[in-house]
């Protein structure tokens, strides 16, 4: 079994495999809608390091305002790391938003095109209920989703200004040039998080109305 698990995961990397780990998946019991409950906690988990991360390079920038001696290049060095941890945590939230809408376009299809397999007009008919909620609750994650990631853009171009300003203007007087920066990157920091937070809320909505369906 591990190296079955192994061959799965490998797959699941590969460009054009998709299908074909959905399928290899089912053939051991785990079906496109349990690998969306997994994604969708997954892009959660991402979404709230990325908050984390954010407010630690929020931290950093403040304490770097604060500066009152010291060595220059350990500043810089400080938010950099931060900015590129930053940068990470946002091209997570991005692959886990992907893999969702990967495996979203697999279910609904393979969903629809089972409706017309049903002999009951009534168990058809509620089928096809289901799958409009199902939709409707996804489209709502799915939008909430992309405002966050829209938000952390903003966050990311502050960080990266402050980091490549810093790197020519290793000086005192750079620090105090960064001022006003510090306010507004709180502002979109503060932001991001709220829109991340709200996402998450309709994650959670929508995988108790994937289990209900």
């Amino acid at each position: 079994m591990p190296y079955l698990l192994v061959a799965l995961l490998s797959l699941s990397i590969l460009p054009g495999c998709q299908s074909a780990y959905y399928s290899a998946m089912e053939q051991v019991g785990v079906h496109k809608r349990e690998i969306m409950v997994d994604r969708v906690s997954e892009a959660t988990e991402a979404q709230q390091d990325a908050q984390t991360q954010f407010t630690s390079a929020l931290d950093a920038l403040k304490a770097i305002h604060q500066f009152d001696g010291g060595d220059l290049e350990d500043a810089y060095d400080t938010i950099n790391d931060q900015y590129e941890a930053s940068s990470d945590a946002a091209d997570k939230v991005r692959s886990r938003i992907a893999a969702i809408e990967d495996v979203a376009d697999a279910l609904f299809d393979e969903w629809e095109n089972e409706l017309s397999l049903y002999t009951s007009t009534n168990l058809r008919r509620d089928s096809e209920q289901k799958l409009k909620q199902t939709r409707t609750s996804y489209q709502r994650m799915l939008s909430a989703m992309h405002r966050a990631e829209q938000k952390m853009t903003p966050v990311l171009n502050t960080l990266r200004d402050n980091t490549l300003y810093l790197k020519h203007n290793l000086n005192a007087a750079a620090i105090g040039s960064l001022q006003g920066e510090f306010q507004s990157l709180q502002r979109d920091i503060q932001r991001a998080i709220q829109d991340m937070e709200t996402a998450i809320a309709e994650s959670e909505r929508f995988i108790a109305q994937l289990k209900r369906s």
